[in-house]
């Protein structure tokens, strides 16, 4: 049955000039461009931990790629291929399609060939590795930040979180809210554009403290950011609002955005190369000398909130 899955996933496949040999023997073969380094991410998904009960295959299919081209965009890296690595109660071929279904149309809208992995059967999870490419010194990497730069953050942040939340509550949720949780937009043409604007990406995966936190440590810097800055879609402003708003927008994850910094003086070219690529950034703060991410209120107050963002193995999960 395993190979009746792995043939089932490889005749929808979509290939590249670039894969020597692909899905059906024991590694795939590929051709990197010359000169360039290759990217690579991994990210696991796990039934109940990082998607709700009942969520679509489709939907599943579609996340569990865009957290890894995720990652890949903070690198302001190329994507090229992904391999698949899944786990299953049983082997459901409609829910496989299903999954497919999603996993594809995300991998086709950015030129991704799934090129191998493997299926076996245990409790639902799904591991996907992406690969890519990046130009020699050209990374955005988390050690990049200097002090005196913008921190900024594309698109808006809270909504997945939000979602979460609604969903948690089991009464009436936003349709909106729930399709950033659900499927959200992974920022690679953000991240190739802010590559020599950008000093310094990473993805909003856990939460922005958490996250730009990460940035912090790597790069020896501290961080202060004005809460009132941080971007909300109207529909976050609709079902929350006051500290659970913020609470929701600082430190509850899970939008793939980017967070990046970069000098005042890149401001103008940071607005036109996105602009370019249809994706809207905010300015939150800056980086300073120091260590840790300080959040401050309207009236210049610091915000301590209850933690920073998703902690893995942390007692609430």
């Amino acid at each position: 049955m395993e190979f009746t899955l792995i043939d089932r996933i490889r005749r929808r496949a979509t290939g590249r000039g670039d894969v020597v040999l692909g899905i059906g023997d024991d590694a795939a073969l590929l051709q990197p461009p010359a000169g360039m380094l290759l990217a690579v991410a991994t990210d696991t998904l796990n039934a109940g931990v990082h998607f709700p009960d009942g969520t679509l295959a489709a939907d599943i299919g579609w996340k569990a790629l865009a957290v890894n081209l995720s990652d890949l965009a903070a690198m302001g890296a190329t994507p090229a291929w992904a391999s698949l690595s899944l786990s299953l109660p049983a082997a459901d071929a409609d829910w496989l399609d299903a999954f497919l279904d999603g996993f594809l149309a995300l991998a086709d809208a950015h030129g991704v060939a799934l090129v191998g992995g493997d299926t076996t059967r245990g409790p639902l999870s799904v591991c996907v590795t992406v690969h890519g490419w990046v130009a020699p010194g050209a990374a955005l990497r988390r050690d990049g930040a200097r002090a005196g730069d913008d921190a900024w953050v594309t698109g808006t942040l809270g909504d997945a979180a939000a979602a979460l939340v609604q969903w948690r509550a089991g009464g009436a949720h936003d349709p909106a809210l729930r399709a950033r949780l659900d499927r959200p937009s992974p920022r690679v043409e953000a991240g190739r554009a802010l590559a020599g604007l950008a000093h310094a990406a990473i993805d909003v995966s856990d939460g922005l403290l958490a996250d730009l936190g990460h940035v912090c440590a790597a790069s020896g810097l501290g961080a202060e950011i004005a809460l009132e800055a941080l971007p909300a879609s109207p529909a976050l402003l609709a079902a929350f609002d006051g500290e659970r708003r913020t609470a929701l927008q600082a430190t509850g994850g899970d939008d793939y955005e980017l967070c990046f910094t970069a000098s005042p003086e890149a401001r103008d070219a940071i607005a036109a190369a996105l602009a370019r690529v249809g994706v809207r950034a905010t300015r939150i703060g800056g980086m300073v000398a120091g260590g840790g991410v300080s959040a401050r209120l309207a009236d210049g107050t610091t915000w301590q909130p209850a933690r920073a963002g998703h902690e893995h193995f942390g007692n609430g999960g």
